[in-house]
């Protein structure tokens, strides 16, 4: 008879890799279908292959160096998913919800596990720093139904920073005064060098990522660029004798906006983390867990039932405290506490922490009760959290509440690509500027002219380049490689026979000194185009960019496309996450204002009044090399227009040489064909 025995556990490196990668795989897919978390099937999954379970593969350094590198990735992608807009919107209520639950959970956990549980301070402490965090894990529930943008959910969104902090805070204090001496002056000390390799982080390492931004386009090398700062971080964090998951979580929180959600980085780091490093940190975490301790007879249920018990009554009582001052309906409070008890990321980093903790006689800081009760914990409030985050949204969103608005999938967007270069900034700068959601595909076309196979194959090439760039974010492209006579009507045609609303072009290179300043194809587009277009030149990465200046006409909120650039132009600032000052007449800025408050805009918007005319050379000391500035402009024969105007292209190209510059000229009213031609440009 065969023992089965002999051949586990697997150490051939080559099936273990097989092993884990299928439980990747399966392991979402099955649980799924049971409506339960990812988190939990790959946790589940660890514990039945490890030493505890049936013994298949055994917990090695391989498991180590993957769960070291997926605590820090989760606490990194954590940070970066924060909306740093929605914290800035959400302001004394997030700081409210995030202070009440972290302090309600943490005092009432010590008291509890001091005297119901019998631990330390320390190990009070620690555990109840756990119960104070929380994971947003039902938030793409609420994007579901339309109801992001609530005030109870900017608070719960918001206050996920000011509780992971304060944990993770909690937890590096803890975990830095059992890596030296103990006292006074020594904590004093940590927390010197904690707040000084903080500013550190805060304020150097985005100016190093904005240059390398600017110098590197790649995107492997900007990824490995990436990885080295999260790790520089954490490597640091470590050296001053602090937790590194703070360092990564600060260094998140420091790249927050130089790393939009939308752009092809962002998504390169989520695929990575999400494909490889945080499953293989999970799968390790359930292999060193042993449900014998949890049925074993001790305390381990008692444990669990003691967490899960302070977890949820404090994060209920934040969310009491924080709907009575502010006024909040039964729903809202119900929707804030389901979004703000689920326990994952945060609450798996403290336990490792204290539980890799090794005491002067021999034990652990936290032990294998709580490392198992922690499992059920998050368990218990994800499926808590899910469930009570679905039914307050839908009863919120039968009552008429939401607040997001549909897509109009009416909006077509049309990329004329012909530069190789600026093919990456152009397509960021859609990605941007797109609605969040939208199902509608964006389209880009190259022209050339007939017969000519060297630009045809030029065309191909930068079209490939396109589509690889979108497929990286997962947004649709059409591409399509257009032969005509003459480029300008090439483009009008295209846009005409496909119906297109908007078209986002690069400005024209000059390739003599006596070269117009637009060419010869952007004026013809103007007279023969009256959808929005969006001319582009961006002298730098678009997601280095630190302020947006807008300057528009007085009257343009006459204009048929006022309030769609408005509505981009918001959607650009605040993927950003940078300031945008608008320049221009009162009665519009005015309107302005009131537009972006009836939407519950994020942004952190300032206001400057002009009389309306072209204000380009007054700004243009204003306007800085990592600035973007937006011209909105009006064509001949609108209501906006003005001759001053017609000098738009002549102050670009004398005042703000270097400088990124967008030149939108809003849908427009069609006007006769036979309508005064506009003057030469220069």
């Amino acid at each position: 008879m065969i023992d089965l025995n002999s051949f586990f556990p697997i150490t051939d490196t080559t099936w273990i890799f097989f092993i884990v990668l299928c439980i990747i795989l399966f392991a979402p897919l099955l649980f799924t279908k049971l409506r339960m978390p990812h988190i939990i099937g790959m946790i589940f999954a660890g514990l039945l292959i490890g030493p505890h379970g049936f013994n298949i593969l055994a917990y090695d350094s391989s498991f180590e160096l993957f769960g070291d590198v997926g605590l820090f990735y989760i606490m990194f992608l954590a940070s970066l998913e924060i909306n740093m807009q929605e914290m800035k919107m959400a302001q004394g209520g997030a700081v409210l919800l995030g202070l009440t639950a972290f302090i309600f959970p943490l005092a009432i956990g010590v008291v509890a596990n001091m005297t119901l549980l019998d631990y330390g301070l320390a190990a009070s402490v620690l555990l109840a720093s756990m119960y104070a965090s929380h994971t947003l894990i039902a938030y793409p529930i609420v994007a579901r139904y339309g109801l992001s943008r609530l005030r109870c959910v900017n608070f719960a969104v918001g206050g996920t920073i000011v509780t992971d902090t304060l944990t993770l805070f909690v937890l590096a204090v803890i975990g830095g005064l059992y890596k030296g001496d103990s006292g006074a002056w020594f904590f004093t000390a940590l927390l010197l060098k904690m707040i000084l390799l903080t500013m550190v982080i805060v304020f150097v390492f985005p100016r190093i990522a904005r240059y390398f931004f600017r110098k590197y386009n790649d995107g492997i090398i900007q990824y490995i660029f990436v990885m080295a700062m999260l790790f520089l971080g954490a490597g640091l964090m470590e050296l001053v004798g602090m937790e590194g998951i703070l360092g990564a979580f600060i260094t998140g929180l420091a790249l927050n906006r130089l790393i939009p959600r939308s752009s092809p980085l962002m998504k390169h780091i989520e695929f990575v983390g999400n494909a490889l490093f945080i499953p293989y940190f999970l799968i390790g975490v359930g292999m060193i867990i042993n449900l014998k301790v949890l049925f074993g007879g001790g305390n381990a249920l008692m444990v669990a039932g003691v967490m899960i018990v302070i977890a949820l009554f404090g994060k209920w009582l934040a969310s009491l405290v924080t709907q009575k001052v502010y006024g909040m309906s039964g729903d809202e409070r119900r929707l804030m506490f389901g979004l703000s008890n689920a326990q994952a990321a945060a609450t798996l980093a403290a336990v490792l922490v204290g539980y890799n903790i090794i005491l002067e006689d021999g034990s652990r800081l936290l032990n294998d009760d709580v490392l198992n009760g922690t499992i059920v914990l998050i368990l218990v409030t994800c499926v808590i959290s899910s469930i009570l985050t679905e039914t307050s949204s839908r009863k919120i969103a039968m009552s008429g509440e939401i607040i997001d608005k549909p897509v109009d999938t009416m909006d077509k967007t049309l990329i004329s690509l012909a530069n190789p270069d600026m093919v990456d900034r152009l397509m960021n700068l859609a990605f941007l500027i797109r609605k969040e959601g939208s199902k509608v595909p964006l389209s880009a076309v190259n022209v050339v002219l007939d017969e000519d196979e060297k630009q045809m194959a030029r065309g191909t090439k930068v079209l490939e380049k396109a589509e690889d760039i979108a497929a990286t974010v997962n947004v649709p492209l059409l591409t399509k490689l257009r032969l005509t006579t003459n480029l300008s009507h090439g483009i009008i045609h295209e846009m005409k026979e496909n119906n297109y609303t908007e078209l986002i072009v690069g400005f024209h290179e000059k390739s003599s000194p006596n070269d117009s300043f637009l060419g010869t194809v952007l004026p013809e587009l103007l007279t023969g185009l009256y959808c929005q277009i969006v001319m582009a030149r961006l002298t730098m990465p678009i997601n280095t960019i630190r302020c947006i200046h807008i300057t528009f006409p007085a009257k343009t909120e006459f204009e048929a496309g006022f309030f769609h650039w408005v509505d981009q132009t918001e959607r650009l600032a605040a993927g950003l996450d940078c300031r945008i000052k608008y320049h221009g007449h009162i009665d519009t800025m005015t309107l302005i204002q009131r537009h972006l408050k009836e939407n519950k805009s994020k942004i952190r918007a300032e206001y400057f009044e002009t009389d309306g005319g072209n204000d380009l050379k007054r700004i243009s000391e204003l306007v800085k090399e990592d600035h973007l500035l937006i011209v909105v402009s009006a064509r001949r024969g609108s209501i906006s227009f003005r001759p001053s105007l017609d000098h738009i292209f002549t102050q670009i190209q004398r005042n703000y040489t270097g400088r990124s510059i967008l030149l939108i000229y809003p849908n427009g009213y069609s006007i006769d064909s036979d309508m005064t031609e506009m003057p030469p440009l220069i």
